[in-house]
């Protein structure tokens, strides 16, 4: 079988695929979750707010699903506290949020959230806004490095021996004598692959490239089905916007449910739910509208903090495949994941990052005729293999470290414990990495460009000033003999990373 895409769905597809012996290639038009899935508020979470809507089923995967990765895949997914403060006149009501909250942890089958009063509230963030504030809530839910998720998915089911390409965009599909798809015609565009192409056969052609889903089915004479949805969020230091644990903030304007991360050192705050109507082949960034919209809503419910724009350090913008179905409100519609068979080709879309192994197991079932394959999986097959990693392999690092480690690497953390060419681990300033980590990275997996590395492998890019570009002679000094670049090569390659961030995560949307 042939996968197209490698963000989150992708990859659990082969992953999965390869859990049960299918011969699978998934194939990836620029780097491994480059899209959606690199771009998203960074939580697995349980989708409360669809509760609002009647999206008892999303709900109900997406606890589950959450319940799954935070056992699978400790240091990767982990718990994470949020508070939901209550104002006087604004929906929902104090009251219906903390029934919201009960039928949540009903579905999740754990009951975990309490009420605040005013003081317990304040107590737990005092930079909230005091005026109308009549107290609180706090829950639990999760959260993730999406990225992370991607590569260590793709990298399992490369030790079961399924293969993961890069910069492989698929061309063309093949079709057979019945005017089914029956392979694909694949392009090569690593910077050394010269522009050669091939063909792979399959049983079966899967679609897993998320908003840009109908521009294959649309070949094959499809009528378009999605309504690409774009969310944003600012990224700011943890000195201007410091926080312990995530809030959800109700926008004052519109009653959309926002939320503020502490995430990787620093603080997200998103996202924004509008239609994306720019071509899907130029990179999403945020829009001066929508960089208004959420510094808006900061303004208004964190007024003692005075952020001000100088205090965002990045933007990141990701597309959402979302099923049209013409809701006026585009934050009204599904977030239900879809299977569809045009002549041939399966596309599975829509979902949520959280339920990419309901959507696995979905779309595995429904091409079990075409793959001969009788597939049955467990009542909770695992995920993740087993990360055997523990502190004694590295007895200078702390526990959590340790743990993180295990978490983003699964089994080859200790082949990034070994990487250091010196004793010790040596920290990135101002960030929760390693040298070790970069120069592994830059070594082992897959990095074809600078962005690959410092964007997606490690979050660099996102979390350090101007995009961590203080640090790239260090960076040269540590990956560009791993990388095996030339002068010219590593030349060409930090200015197109510095082009890169400036288009899609510039704090100033208008600059």
């Amino acid at each position: 079988m042939v996968v197209i895409g490698g963000g989150i769905t992708g990859a659990g597809i082969l992953s999965r695929a390869s859990q049960i012996g299918l011969r699978a290639v998934l194939l990836e038009a620029a780097d491994f979750a480059s899209g959606t899935s690199s771009h998203s508020s960074k939580l697995v979470h349980g989708g409360l707010r669809y509760l609002r809507s009647g999206q008892f089923k999303v709900t109900f995967q997406s606890v589950r699903g959450r319940d799954r990765l935070l056992m699978g895949a400790p240091g990767l997914v982990r718990d994470l506290p949020f508070l939901f403060p209550s104002f006087q006149g604004r929906s929902p009501s104090h009251t219906l949020t903390g029934l919201g909250l009960s039928l949540f942890d009903l579905l999740a089958g754990r009951w975990t959230h309490e009420s605040l009063s005013r003081q317990q509230t304040l107590a737990s963030c005092p930079s909230l806004t005091t005026q109308a504030l009549i107290g609180g809530h706090r829950y639990q839910d999760a959260q993730t490095d999406d990225a992370r998720l991607v590569l260590r998915l793709i990298q399992e089911a490369g030790a079961r021996g399924a293969v993961a390409i890069n910069y492989a965009p698929v061309i063309r599909l093949l079709r057979d004598a019945q005017n089914r798809v029956a392979g694909v015609g694949v392009e090569d565009r690593h910077p050394d692959g010269r522009g050669r192409s091939a063909e792979v056969i399959a049983k079966l052609v899967i679609n897993a490239t998320g908003p840009w889903a109908d521009e294959f089915r649309s070949a094959l004479g499809a009528g378009r089905r999605l309504r690409p949805l774009r969310g944003s969020h600012l990224v700011f230091s943890r000195r201007a916007f410091p926080v312990d644990e995530a809030i959800t903030v109700i926008h004052p304007t519109d009653g959309r449910p926002t939320f503020v991360i502490p995430w990787e050192g620093v603080t997200l705050f998103g996202t924004t739910d509008i239609d994306h109507d720019t071509p899907m082949d130029e990179a999403p960034a945020i829009s001066p509208g929508e960089y208004d919209y959420l510094m808006s809503a900061l303004r208004s419910d964190f007024r003692p903090l005075g952020l001000e724009d100088s205090d965002v350090l990045a933007t990141f913008s990701g597309v959402r495949p979302v099923i049209d179905t013409g809701k006026a409100n585009p934050s009204k519609e599904s977030r239900d994941h879809v299977i569809w068979d045009d002549h041939g080709l399966m596309t599975v879309t829509g979902g949520k990052l959280t339920t990419f192994e309901a959507m696995a197991d979905d779309a595995l079932r429904a091409a079990q005729t075409r793959l001969n394959e009788a597939f049955r999986p467990r009542r909770h097959p695992p995920t993740f293999e087993s990360a055997p990693v523990s502190s004694t392999m590295a007895p200078d690092l702390d526990p959590w470290t340790v743990l993180r480690l295990s978490g983003r690497y699964g089994q080859r953390a200790t082949e990034v414990l070994q990487a250091a060419d010196a004793p010790g681990w040596m920290p990135i300033p101002n960030t929760p990495y390693g040298w070790p980590e970069l120069a592994w990275a830059a070594r082992s997996e897959d990095v074809v460009h600078l962005d690959d590395l410092l964007l997606r492998r490690l979050r660099v890019g996102l979390i350090l000033e101007r995009g961590g570009q203080a640090l790239l002679k260090t960076v040269r000094e540590v990956v560009q003999r791993q990388l095996g670049w030339d002068d010219d090569r590593w030349d060409q390659e930090a200015a197109a990373y510095m082009e890169t961030w400036r288009r899609q995560h510039n704090p100033n949307p208008a600059g």
